[in-house]
């Protein structure tokens, strides 16, 4: 099991490790970036190195490494479109203009155990970018840019679409999974020289009728992918949970609105990484609500691909508890066992028995954007 974990929030990225002390198994170590907003944090397990990625508003976004578990930092390289073409106009499904300008970083992950020094990032407006050096410089992914499917993407809850999930396949390295909101599930399987939408199967219930099973307006809000069997995917979406077993081929819904309680609306979605149709999903009350369901926080598992759904609340706020989990807010370590989830309210959970207790390890958080055991 990991006994080391990573919370980045809106004030600073924070190292919490276990303690072995019943009186308090997990305590905050270390403080990195205090008071500045970090959005995203890699643990690279290839080579021990830290990545954070800083949202500075105005200023814009930093990305930052460190390669001494955190004790120091250097700044690094952050994307960089290039010139958008004199006179062209590009606007999304919704007729908003996108610039071709970094708004933010979105997702962060590395590359294959063969890929030393790969890294893969996800950005706002919709661009996905790859760096083959440690993220000393990057380069934009332009077939997935340039491709004319990418003018029927929209903003969700962000104005512009983003990348936000990338899912590098253990088997081949040259086979990468995106999620995109709202823009589906895209797939390469060369790199990055080609991509396919493979959306298949989600639907939509926020689009005109006609656009319900286009799968490329799809606000897909996290995708997962299992470590042993990585044919097998989980997508939390904006109306229901989806599942692949085929790579991506096609998708099935496993959400069971009426059966599902409270809620299948979510960000955040955690897949076992030895057992495929194990899956956790921190549920809440979509749209203009934003909360969980009955002020109550639980966690909602399924041990058997979608057929059923345990909801676990021990350990839990079940009283007043108004805590809601961003997409990347979820963790589960190499082992299967251990998981933690931190919310908008700065409370941050963990758990050792795969979601049957749970043990609170901080209220006083500033919101958590980014949850990552190293």
């Amino acid at each position: 099991m990991s006994d080391r974990l990573l919370a980045a929030t809106r004030k600073g990225l924070f190292l919490i490790e276990r303690t072995g002390r019943k009186s308090v198994p997990w305590e905050i170590t270390r403080t990195s970036f205090l008071a500045e907003h970090v959005i995203i944090t890699l643990p690279d397990r290839r080579d021990g190195s830290i990545y954070a990625s800083l949202y500075h508003g105005h200023f814009g976004s930093k990305l930052h490494r460190s390669t001494d578990q955190g004790n120091t930092w250097i700044e690094i390289a952050v994307p960089t479109y290039p010139k958008q073409p004199e006179g062209e106009v590009q606007k999304d499904m919704w007729g908003r203009t996108i610039e071709w300008k970094l708004d933010r970083i979105w997702a962060l992950e590395a590359g294959g155990r063969d890929e030393p020094g790969v890294l893969w990032c996800g950005t706002l407006p919709g661009g996905l970018f790859k760096s083959t050096d440690h993220g000393s410089s990057w380069s934009l992914v332009e077939a997935l840019w340039n491709d004319p499917r990418r003018m029927e993407w929209m903003g969700g809850g962000a104005d512009l679409p983003g990348i936000h999930s990338v899912c590098v396949d253990p088997r081949d390295s040259r086979r990468v999974t995106i999620g995109v909101s709202c823009g589906g599930v895209w797939v390469t399987n060369d790199g990055g020289a080609t991509w396919n939408c493979q959306a298949d199967g989600i639907w939509s219930a926020y689009t005109p009728p006609e656009q319900k099973e286009n799968p490329n307006v799809q606000d897909v809000h996290r995708v997962v992918q299992c470590q042993s069997n990585p044919d097998a995917l989980w997508a939390q979406h904006h109306n229901g949970i989806f599942r692949s077993t085929d790579r991506c081929a096609s998708w099935q819904d496993v959400s069971h609105l009426k059966s599902l309680s409270p809620t299948s609306f979510g960000f955040a979605v955690a897949v076992h990484p030895g057992e495929a149709n194990t899956a956790w999903f921190v549920p809440g009350v979509k749209d203009e609500h934003r909360l969980p369901a009955d002020g109550k926080v639980v966690v909602a598992r399924t041990r058997d691909g979608g057929a059923t759904y345990d909801i676990l609340r021990n350990g839990l706020p079940q009283d007043h508890a108004y805590d809601l989990t961003y997409r990347h807010g979820l963790d589960i370590d190499e082992s299967g066992d251990r998981l933690a989830f931190g919310s908008t309210t700065g409370s941050l959970w963990v758990t050792e028995d795969q979601g049957d207790s749970w043990q609170t390890v901080s209220q006083h958080l500033p919101p958590i954007y980014c949850v990552r055991f190293v």
